[in-house]
């Protein structure tokens, strides 16, 4: 049976279909990740305009029918984030950000945190393009991974439990390692241990800082995570 679906939603991807038509992916504090099509969205006399691309909030009417994909009925901006498209580094966040979610986040996988996480990246990376950092873009990776539950293990070997001599990171094995485990991980210097630390420990308003190399290991850890236990390929981070 149909009926309509009222929700606040971050559109984390907009594709072309057909002539005129989009289908979005969309995520929301209610549902998760949903796709949804908007007919006509193209023509230039479209009543949504333009407000069904990348990285709007909107509050959506949607109308379910027998099929998975929704159609939008209604579509009202919450917050364009105008000032973000304005620089490249930050629309090159904004874009793995919202990637990041869809990869992470499968249909109906709900999670009001994630929204607002999401939500709170697209404002800072709005007032402020230094926002746009690799830094920024790992610690929100990381808080993501807090909420899909796949946070890796810092404070002790992943391995044995050994909580001294930890110089390595191993994803199989779900965080950092002991000198005596390392052998299935790769080293970890101690300045990016503590940066992958201090990135569950600080707003997202205030990344930690790190070295180059430091960052590059950070984003191996996470990514090697990823891979691991949801069995999924982020995109690299930007280095604006």
């Amino acid at each position: 049976m149909g009926g309509s679906l009222k929700t606040e939603a971050v559109v984390l991807r907009s594709m072309r279909y057909g002539e005129a038509d989009r289908i979005l992916h969309l995520y929301t504090p209610e549902r998760g990740r949903i796709s949804a099509i908007a007919k006509g969205v193209r023509k230039t006399r479209s009543r949504f305009g333009g407000r069904l691309e990348p990285f709007f909030q909107l509050r959506l009417v949607l109308h379910e029918g027998r099929s998975d994909l929704l159609t939008v009925t209604s579509a009202e901006t919450v917050e364009g984030y105008a000032r973000l498209r304005e620089s490249g580094a930050a629309i090159e966040a904004a874009s793995r950000a919202c990637d990041a979610v869809n990869r992470l986040f499968g249909e109906a996988e709900a999670s009001a945190p994630v929204f607002y996480l999401l939500c709170n990246e697209l404002g800072l990376l709005d007032g402020d393009p230094a926002f746009a950092g690799h830094a920024n873009q790992l610690q929100f990776r990381m808080k993501l991974l807090v909420a899909a539950g796949l946070a890796p293990q810092l404070s002790a070997c992943a391995a044995c439990g050994e909580r001294d001599h930890l110089v390595g990171f191993s994803g199989a094995a779900g965080g950092v390692v002991c000198a005596s485990c390392e052998g299935g991980g790769f080293p970890l210097a101690a300045e990016a241990h503590d940066f992958l630390t201090e990135t569950l420990a600080r707003s997202l308003s205030d990344p930690p800082a790190g070295t180059e190399r430091a960052l590059r290991q950070a984003e191996r850890a996470i990514g090697e995570t990823v891979e691991h236990h949801a069995h999924v390929r982020l995109r690299a981070a930007a280095h604006g």
